[in-house]
């Protein structure tokens, strides 16, 4: 493990952190997901592995809703096969409303890896969200981290997605992630085709050792 670049949380925590939640009746749900590889702003998060995955969350009716998610991960770049394998642990927290045709959020999530062998992985992030029509613009700070030269990290990104027949949609994402240390910034993107609870997605960076990967996913939510 070199930096927070190959840290994190999930495709599906994503949605929860860089999407608009829609303000809605109270209520508890739940989601459930699996993945051919866990890959969270352009890098993996299980050495290219399968990942499976699952959350509660409660939304309190008002426009503010807390939740909490989980994967197991396994970070490449060690010689030692269990060095880098555990579990990721979301817990997050925000208020998402509406202004005219924009939609916009505002929270907190805090990212914990609690059985994982490297003791200083935990940071803390606030997120901020603007979105209008098909796009999605998303902006997250690191306030807090375990590793102190973690901290001041800011993540950028701009989503999009259109349909393109009855149930099946096509979106891209750029997300730039500068580090406060100044080493290891990137850019990454994604393509995707999503239909129901299925997502077939194609990833890459453009950091010196990067390839195109690709990814198939499946994500369920269900109230509870």
């Amino acid at each position: 493990m070199n930096t927070r670049i190959t840290l994190t949380l999930s495709a599906v925590a994503v949605a929860a952190a860089l999407a608009t939640p829609s303000v809605a009746l109270a209520g508890l749900s739940g989601n459930v997901g699996v993945t051919s590889n866990y890959i969270w702003r352009g890098k993996t998060q299980t050495d290219d592995a399968a990942a499976i995955s699952g959350g509660l969350d409660y939304d309190f009716g008002n426009g503010f809703s807390v939740g909490t998610w989980t994967s197991n991960v396994d970070f490449p770049g060690t010689s030692a096969p269990d060095k880098d394998k555990g579990y990721e642990l979301d817990l997050y927290g925000g208020y998402a409303g509406k202004m005219g045709s924009l939609d916009y959020g505002l929270g907190i999530t805090h990212y914990a890896y609690p059985i994982h062998d490297n003791s200083d992985l935990d940071f803390t992030e606030f997120y901020g969200n603007l979105g209008f029509g098909p796009a999605t613009f998303g902006v997250a700070y690191t306030f807090n981290a375990d590793d102190d030269d973690q901290e001041g990290n800011i993540y950028y990104s701009l989503g999009a997605s259109t349909d393109i027949k009855e149930g099946l949609s096509l979106g891209g994402t750029v997300g730039r992630y500068d580090f406060d240390t100044g080493n290891g910034d990137y850019t990454h993107y994604q393509v995707n085709l999503s239909k129901g609870d299925f997502t077939f997605a194609v990833d890459d960076n453009n950091t010196s050792d990067s390839d195109p990967v690709v990814s198939v996913s499946w994500a369920h939510a269900l109230d509870l």
